[in-house]
């Protein structure tokens, strides 16, 4: 699949409004809000958290199951309209595929 960047907030929203966020390998799904919030399971844990877009950027900090994942900015990537790639670090660092549904 071709990634593109996903730079500008209006197009993010028009990605995942509606739908689900799914990486099977980890039992994870997130529902991530127009509102800022962020909702799902990961492993069977609750994942609750916030996010804000800047820059162009997708930062994010979230809480799974009573452990704090920090603040973060991200790369956010699109294949089609099917899946989002997050880059860590803005880009810098490790990354993960999730199924949009």
């Amino acid at each position: 699949n071709d990634f593109e960047p996903v730079t500008e907030l209006s197009e993010f929203l028009s990605l995942i409004e509606g739908r689900e966020l799914r990486l099977g390998l980890f039992g994870i799904s997130l529902k991530v809000m127009p509102d800022g919030r962020i909702d799902g399971s990961a492993l069977g844990d609750t994942v609750t958290g916030s996010w804000a877009w800047q820059d162009g950027f997708f930062c994010r900090e979230m809480d799974w199951g009573g452990t704090p994942i920090p603040y973060n900015c991200q790369l956010v990537e699109a294949a089609g309209n099917d899946v989002l790639r997050f880059t860590v670090d803005q880009g810098a660092g490790d990354s993960a595929e999730f199924n949009l549904r």
